[in-house]
């Protein structure tokens, strides 16, 4: 469904690469679901979010959803 969230794998990789990960995923996709073990990674995403304007959601210890917000 195109409305579903793209899913991101960042599990193992130290920021800032989930941020550019997602970053990178954001461009062609209204909503990601991205997991990623990194304890940095929940500010690194968030920071992330603020600064493009997008929503950002903890859903568990290592996933976060980010969406465009609209």
């Amino acid at each position: 469904m195109a409305d579903d969230p793209v899913r991101v794998n960042a599990r193992g990789m130290k920021c800032p690469w989930p941020a550019l990960r997602a970053a990178r995923a954001m461009r062609a996709a209204d909503a990601i679901l991205i997991t990623a073990d990194d304890p940095i990674a929940p500010r690194e995403l968030e920071a992330l979010a603020r600064q493009q304007g997008w929503d950002f959601t903890p859903i568990d210890t290592d996933l976060f959803s980010l969406r465009k917000a609209g």
